[in-house]
């Protein structure tokens, strides 16, 4: 049997939907949409391949370049979703797909792929296994916002990094009490990204992680700013001068997904107001939008070793995760 790898394209729609649907037993037209668009749009950060046999369309991937999410320096290729149609399996498609996306991972420089599984897909960590990924050295939490202590009645606490990052100072919010005496919005004006506040969050940054990061933060804010998904990006301000600021998107259907998750990606707090509450007030109103988007999860990534970050974190209302983090290095 004859088989062709090549880009996926948008005419291509309807046949991924339809063996999406077979897999997931949902129909995410939706989501397959903005993720075409997206590529159209944003090539240099998107990476989609396709595979036909005599019948068609076969199979697909999807990935994302991470430029700087949860606190990376260095960009990486997430591998986002990867489906083959149930007649066309046992042949190697998926592997192939896998392998495609790696290429061009490696022609653009990059030095990992990074994944994520729900650890009851047995048939994704199998397949994981076969195309040589390991588990990574970080962890996935989440919490569901009706269980945690939402903005209204209680504090709140905040997020989030992939790995330690070098002169990293961020303030995760004023831990000593747990009584909640005030709002923890209360304690900064916090509304959603605009504009204006680019140059403000591009100077935290560099304070907080030592590197320029400009063109990455410049991006988010093009993302917050679009109607291409449902972005939910906030900034907080105290005393007349900008605080801090979190980036989190909504969406449902990477690693799988059925149901919407927001995934905090991104968080600073300035320096210069550490322990005043800056990034219980951002969580506490991020919390308060998703509960009426109807957003019921919230999930972001913290390296293992930063128990502090952990602590805050549980102390929140997130845990440990039901999916794994996954990585592979490229040679």
């Amino acid at each position: 049997m004859k088989i062709k790898q090549r880009p996926l394209a948008a005419a291509d729609l309807d046949a991924v939907v339809a063996i999406d649907a077979s897999i997931s037993g949902r129909m995410r037209r939706g989501y397959f949409e903005r993720r075409l668009a997206a590529a159209l749009r944003e090539r240099r950060l998107h990476a989609q391949f396709a595979i036909d046999d005599e019948a068609g369309l076969a199979g697909y991937v999807l990935g994302r370049v991470l430029e700087g999410e949860f606190g990376r320096i260095e960009p990486a290729m997430r591998l986002e979703i990867i489906g083959v149609k149930r007649d066309a399996r046992g042949r190697g498609l998926g592997l192939a797909l896998e392998r495609a996306i790696e290429d061009e991972s490696k022609r653009l420089g990059l030095k990992e792929m990074r994944t994520g599984a729900s650890w009851r897909d047995h048939q994704m960590l199998q397949f994981l296994d076969a195309a040589g990924y390991r588990l990574g050295g970080n962890q996935v939490v989440d919490c569901t916002i009706a269980e945690v202590k939402l903005g209204a009645r209680e504090d709140e606490a905040v997020v989030v990094e992939e790995r330690d990052r070098p002169g990293d100072r961020n303030d995760y919010g004023d831990t000593p009490a747990n009584d909640f005496e005030h709002l923890a919005r209360d304690m900064a004006e916090v509304h959603s990204l605009a504009e204006t506040d680019l140059e403000a969050v591009t100077r935290i940054d560099r304070r907080l992680t030592g590197h320029d990061r400009g063109a990455y933060i410049r991006h988010k804010f093009e993302q917050a700013l679009s109607e291409s998904a449902l972005r939910i990006s906030l900034v907080a301000h105290k005393d007349g001068t900008t605080a801090g600021y979190l980036m989190a998107s909504a969406d449902y259907g990477d690693f799988g997904r059925a149901e919407p998750v927001a995934v905090i990606d991104t968080i600073g707090v300035d320096p210069g107001f550490s322990h005043a509450g800056i990034g219980r007030a951002l969580l506490s109103q991020l919390f308060i939008n998703l509960d009426a988007l109807r957003v019921e999860r919230v999930e972001s990534v913290v390296a293992k070793e930063h128990f502090e970050l952990l602590g805050f974190l549980y102390r929140a209302g997130f845990g440990p995760s039901q999916r794994l983090a996954f990585v592979k290095t490229l040679a």
